[in-house]
């Protein structure tokens, strides 16, 4: 591994949380974070880009731009493709595919322009083209600058390696972390999540506590890179396997199906996390806060689109917020949802919702309040 480069690196996010995960990413220390459309850049070695996959929670990857150049044509393209250094990222035996996008440019068939750079891999570095491959080589072409990026990641980060069980519209990892984190918390209060599905709030949170890194149970596509130090790795990744902290909080979930509260308490167990969490098979209106300071209710509720009937749900709505309202005083209250309309309907006082954030082909927003 060499220490000495450094690489522009592009943390992906998804549209409405980028300025969440830029608190995230300096939070974490990376250098010079800043905004930039579709997510957040900061720069680093090649240590920094496995920190990133390693340690972020609300990033859905991490891409490394690794040299750009001009071109006009399609011939200029493949005669530059085939000059650039590709051994010095890429190893020969491992297959690969590439994506290319084009933009203002004088090449604009994004089709001609990937199959001249698969080419041009294929005959330079020896390396198999494939559709299937889980390496991926990005090209942008935008006014006629070339600029070709690595996906270091693979599947995307929100898949932590140890939820195996999902209830029917579960909410990313990544979009949980990040909601919590808007919501101010943390890892130093409890965590109340009244319609838990399969815990992935729950889970998130006890994470966090627990200074668990996010990414410590899975591979990631640096992992076939060139130049990868496996050794390097495999020290970095265990000492963010254990909890660096004992949470001296624990973390509760409940929800009315006896198989959301099964899935939620084995992903717990995978995750690690189980002696800091409870789950609890009954409904809402049973809920009560558990002993100690107030801390956060953290919920997703059914929002009517793809699970239920819209026109029941204002009554479920309201008698969540009721429930808030009589039995949770002093506590803050995070609910996702894509209606207006449910989120008034728990007659909570709101601030402001935050950005639409797509999720599963609707567009939610989290909704902000502290119980008086």
């Amino acid at each position: 591994m060499d220490k000495s480069v450094d690489f522009e690196i592009f943390l992906v996010a998804l549209p409405g949380l980028e300025p969440a995960l830029l608190d995230e990413v300096r939070g974490l220390g990376f250098a010079g974070a800043a905004l930039t459309p579709g997510g957040v850049t900061c720069r680093g070695d090649w240590a920094e880009v496995w920190r990133a996959n390693l340690w972020l929670r609300g990033a859905t990857r991490v891409v490394v731009r690794i040299g750009e150049f001009r071109a006009f044509h399609l011939a200029q393209l493949d005669k530059r493709a085939r000059k650039f250094p590709w051994a010095d990222f890429l190893r020969a035996d491992v297959p690969l595919r590439v994506e290319a996008t084009c933009k203002a440019s004088k090449i604009y068939h994004a089709g001609a322009a990937t199959q001249r750079v698969e080419k041009a891999i294929a005959e330079e570095l020896g390396a198999t083209i494939s559709a299937e491959a889980s390496l991926r080589v990005m090209l942008r072409i935008e006014d006629n600058l070339c600029t070709f990026s690595i996906d270091t990641t693979g599947e995307p980060l929100h898949k932590r390696g140890h939820k195996q069980a999902m209830g029917k519209a579960p909410l990313r990892e990544s979009m949980a972390a990040l909601f919590l984190r808007q919501c101010g918390y943390t890892g130093r209060e409890t965590v109340v999540d009244p319609m838990c599905g399969s815990g992935t709030f729950v889970i998130e949170a006890a994470e966090i506590a627990a200074g668990m890194a996010p990414g410590r149970s899975r591979r990631f596509a640096f992992e076939e890179l060139a130049g990868f130090d496996a050794e390097v790795w495999a020290r970095m990744r265990a000492s963010a396997a254990e909890p660096q902290r004992i949470p001296a909080q624990r973390f509760y979930g409940s929800d009315r199906d006896a198989g959301a509260v099964r899935m939620a308490s084995e992903n717990a167990d995978r995750a690690g996390v189980a002696e800091w969490c409870s789950f609890t098979q009954m409904s809402f209106a049973d809920l009560t806060p558990p002993d100690g300071a107030p801390g956060l209710v953290m919920v997703n509720p059914p929002y009517g689109a793809r699970i239920g009937n819209k026109k029941l749900l204002y009554g479920l709505y309201g008698a969540l917020g009721g429930v808030l309202r009589d039995r949770f005083a002093g506590w803050r209250v995070g609910l996702v949802t894509s209606e207006a309309g449910l989120a008034k309907a728990c007659n909570l006082p709101f601030d402001p919702p935050g950005a639409f954030v797509a999720h599963g082909g609707l567009k939610v927003r989290l909704y902000r309040c502290q119980v008086a």
